[in-house]
Formats: structure tokens, C-alpha cells, sequence
């Protein structure tokens, strides 16, 4: 019973870091009907520049602001200056160039940093305490929870109660009638953008410091777990990848935990695979009339 305790809240940890990123790849998906598999790595280049500036100044607050920053100007960037003269008419088009901004932020990573791990710092212990005996959160997941409870908390209040989420909703959704209401359609992708890759940019924060360490490819099995907990809850859902992720999460953390981490890639297939046969636009996917 202890250890199904301590996987459980182990699991719930972790899957709220899948939770935010999956929450980023439903923001793309939202805004621009991209999957973005560029994300891990974008996210990644936000943690090497928290990892540069908390080198030079000694303070981790100083590199987790940077990777924020870092993380809203490089989707604004990525958008702008390469998914604008992407030719949208064939989805296949963007996912090509997803994959090649890829490789080459991995390279670029790779030849200014090295390929070699580095350690990553956390804010907070991440010695858990024991309740009755039992190891359960530590400082660190507190903070972990927090952190993407406030940011799932800030986006719903944006696209719900405020005039720019209103506007991101119709750009995205209905672009030709919102250009014609005066709406700056291309203004709000981009918005969309770098709200995505701050969101990812803060899962990186999160999620590298318990993993071996900051190195180029560090995202590339997050990714993974996140993009199945996109698709298990919907891409067009933002609760769906909140709960999607917890779900995720809980699920590796088990299989990991009772059957050994060898199965962990495999279970993540087989829930993947179980939800696209069962109901292919996720759990949470809204209901669409049926065409003759």
C-alpha cells in the first residue's frame, strides 16, 4: 500500500509537467492547426539560456525568468520568421518544417554547449516528506503543482475572460470573418505562439532537473508522454490535456513502478494507440454533428 501511495503522488507530479506541456501543443494546435514538434526542443533552448544566465549571476529565479522569456520570444520568432511562409494547404508542410527547426536548434545546442549532461538546479528540495511512514510529496512537487496550477489557472482566465483570449479564439477558429471585424488574425497567432513556448519553456524548468540533466535532447521523451497525454485528452481541449497529462503520468509511474521501466515506452504506445481506435479526436474532444 505504501508504494502504491508513493507512486501515485509520484505519478501525479510528474504528470503535471505532461499536463503543461501537452497544454502548449493544444495552445499551437488552437491557434494555427499545428502540431508543433519542435516544441521540445524550443523548450529545450529556453532551459539552456536559464542555465546561462543562472551561471552568470548565481541566481536560479534570474535563469527561470530568462527561460520564460526566452520561451515567449522564440515561439513569437519561430512563427514570424518560419511557419508565416509555410504553405498550409498540405499539413504535411508544417510538420516537415517542425522537424527540421528540430535538428537544427538540437545542432546549434549541441555546438555552442556541447552534447555532454549538465546538472540542472532546483529552488526547493526535492527530499519528500514521510506521513505516517510513507514517502509522500516533496518541497519540490509542491512547487511543481503550484506552478502549473497558476499558469493553467492564468490561460483559462485569458481565453475566457478577457478580450485578447476572445480575439485568439475567433483568429484561430474563423480568420477571414475576424480580419473583416478588425481583428489582427496574424497578431494573435503569434500571441499564440509565445504564450505555446512559455508554456513549454516552464515544463522544461520542471521536468529537467529530475531527469539526468540539461542536454539537447533532453525534451525528446517528455515529448513523447506529452503528446500522447494531447491526444488521449484532445487536441482542440485544454482540460483534456490537463487531464490527460495527470493520467499519463499516473500511468508510467505504475507501469514504471510495478512492471519494471522497460515496459514504460510500451505502455505509452499501447494507451496511444487505444484512444485513436477508440475515439481518435481524444476523450474530451467536443461532440460534431454527423454528415450525410
Amino acid at each position: 500500500m505504501d508504494r502504491f501511495v508513493f507512486l501515485t503522488l509520484d505519478g501525479l507530479s510528474r504528470g503535471a509537467v505532461y499536463a503543461a506541456f501537452a497544454l502548449a501543443l493544444v495552445l499551437i494546435w488552437r491557434a494555427a492547426r499545428i502540431v508543433n514538434f519542435a516544441q521540445g526542443a524550443m523548450a529545450v533552448a529556453a532551459a539552456y539560456a536559464a542555465y546561462s544566465v543562472s551561471a552568470a549571476t548565481g541566481s536560479y529565479w534570474l535563469g527561470f525568468a530568462a527561460a520564460l522569456a526566452t520561451g515567449l520570444l522564440l515561439g513569437a520568432v519561430v512563427d514570424v520568421a518560419v511557419m508565416r511562409f509555410v504553405d498550409h494547404r498540405s499539413p504535411l508542410n508544417p510538420v516537415i518544417v517542425a522537424l527540421g527547426l528540430v535538428l537544427l536548434i538540437q545542432a546549434v545546442l549541441g555546438m555552442v554547449y556541447g552534447n555532454e549532461f549538465r546538472p540542472a538546479q532546483t529552488p526547493f528540495s526535492r527530499t519528500a516528506f514521510t506521513i505516517g511512514g510513507v514517502a509522500a510529496l516533496s518541497p519540490y512537487d509542491v512547487f511543481v503543482f503550484a506552478a502549473v496550477g497558476v499558469v493553467g489557472a492564468a490561460l483559462a482566465w485569458i481565453f475566457t475572460r478577457t478580450a485578447v483570449g476572445l480575439r485568439m479564439r475567433a483568429a484561430a477558429f474563423a480568420p477571414d470573418v475576424s480580419r473583416l471585424l478588425g481583428v489582427n488574425v496574424g497578431g494573435m497567432l503569434t500571441l499564440g505562439w509565445a504564450l505555446a513556448s512559455g508554456v513549454g519553456a516552464l515544463a522544461a524548468m520542471l521536468v529537467i532537473p529530475t531527469e539526468l540533466g540539461l542536454h539537447p535532447h533532453a525534451m525528446d521523451l517528455v515529448f513523447v508522454s506529452a503528446f500522447t497525454a494531447a491526444v488521449v485528452g484532445g487536441l482542440d481541449s485544454p482540460p483534456g490535456a490537463i487531464v490527460g497529462g495527470l493520467g499519463v503520468g499516473l500511468l508510467l509511474s505504475h507501469v514504471s513502478g510495478f512492471a519494471g521501466s522497460d515496459l514504460v515506452p510500451l505502455a505509452v504506445l499501447v494507451l496511444l494507440l487505444a484512444v485513436l481506435l477508440v475515439r481518435p479526436g481524444g476523450l474530451f474532444a467536443p461532440v460534431t454533428a454527423r454528415r450525410v
